[in-house]
C-alpha cells in the first residue's frame, strides 16, 4: 500500500489537516502513530482505512482492511452478534462464517453471554470489545486501530495485543494510535508523528545490543508437520522429511502456533524449543 502526496481537509476552504504525506506500507509491519490532540492522527487513520478520501494525492494498493474507530456508535438497531454478522457480510464473509468467527472472538474477549444483548444496553467497555471484534473477524491484511485499547480491561487488552501480533506474523500490517507509549513497544517496527499537517518519522525505542540493532529477544524453533502449503506469511522452511521448521522470536511464537493449529487442515506441532541466532524463516 502506498500514499503519495496525500492531503486532507474538510470543506473546499477548510484548513489542511494533512498535507504531502508520502508513505509506503509493506507487509509484516507494525506502525505506531503519535501526535498531540487535534493534530490529525484520526484523520490520517481514516484515510489509511479508506473511510475518508484524500483531498489531494492518491492511495494505491490498499489491501483487505479493517478499522476500529476512536468512538463506537452503540445506538445501532442490532444486538452484538447481529451487528458482527452484518459487518462480517460487509467484509465479504458468508453469514455462517461471520457468525462462527464472531462467536469465537466474543468468547476470547469474555463477552459471549452478551451476544444477544442490544448494543444500546451494553456497557462502554463491552461496546469497545464488540468494536474490536468486528475488525478482527475479517482477518484483515491491514488493521487500523484508533485508540482501540481505551476502555478495555487488562485481559482484553492482552487479547488485542496478541491479535495484532498475529496479524503481523501472518504477513499483514497494523497501524495504531494509543496513549500508552509502552503499547506493543517491543513489536513496533516504525513510528511517525503527525505534526503541522505532516507525517514525520520518529525513532522507535528499542533495547539493542549497543550498536543500534533491534533486539528480537529470545528465539524459539517451531517444528510442525502438515499437508499442503503452510499458512500464508509464515515461511516455507520445510525439510526433506516434510517437517516445517521456523525460527521466530519467542514473543511471536503463540501467534505462529495459533496460525498453524487454526489452518485447514491443522498442522501437528512436533516441537517448540529454544534457539539462538537470527530468525530463519519468520
Amino acid at each position: 500500500m502506498r500514499l503519495e502526496a496525500v492531503g486532507r481537509r474538510y470543506g473546499a476552504r477548510g484548513p489542511w489537516v494533512l498535507r504531502d504525506v508520502d508513505l509506503e506500507l509493506p507487509g509484516r509491519q507494525l506502525l505506531r502513530v503519535e501526535g498531540a490532540n487535534g493534530s490529525g492522527k484520526s484523520t490520517f487513520l481514516r484515510v489509511l482505512a479508506g473511510i475518508d478520501r484524500p483531498t489531494a494525492g492518491r492511495v494505491t494498493g490498499r489491501p483487505r482492511t479493517a478499522y476500529v474507530p476512536e468512538r463506537f456508535p452503540p445506538a445501532l438497531p442490532f444486538d452484538a452478534l447481529g451487528y458482527l454478522v452484518h459487518l462480517g457480510r460487509v467484509h465479504g464473509l458468508g453469514s455462517r462464517t461471520a457468525a462462527d468467527r464472531a462467536g469465537r472472538w466474543l468468547e476470547r474477549f469474555g463477552i459471549a453471554a452478551h451476544a444477544r444483548t442490544p448494543l444500546r444496553e451494553l456497557s462502554k467497555g463491552t461496546c469497545q470489545k464488540v468494536a474490536v471484534v468486528q475488525a478482527l473477524l475479517a482477518e484483515p491484511e491491514l488493521l487500523v486501530l484508533d485508540e482501540a485499547w481505551t476502555g478495555l480491561d487488562q485481559p482484553a487488552r492482552a487479547v488485542l495485543d496478541d491479535a495484532v501480533r498475529t496479524t503481523v506474523a501472518a504477513g499483514g500490517t497494523a497501524v495504531f494510535v494509543d496513549h500508552d507509549r509502552r503499547r506493543l513497544a517491543g513489536d513496533t517496527t516504525g513510528a511517525h508523528r503527525v505534526e503541522d499537517t505532516r507525517l514525520v518519522p520518529v525513532a522507535v525505542p528499542r533495547a539493542g545490543d549497543g550498536d543500534g540493532a533491534a533486539d528480537t529477544g529470545p528465539l524459539v524453533v517451531v517444528e510442525a508437520v502438515g499437508r499442503g502449503a503452510p499458512p500464508a506469511g509464515l515461511g516455507h522452511g520445510t525439510t526433506a522429511t516434510g517437517t516445517l521448521r521456523l525460527t521466530v522470536p519467542a514473543r511471536e511464537s503463540d501467534a505462529v502456533l495459533r496460525r498453524l493449529l487454526d489452518a485447514d487442515p491443522p498442522w501437528h506441532i512436533r516441537a517448540v524449543r529454544p534457539a539462538a541466532g537470527p530468525p530463519e524463516d519468520a
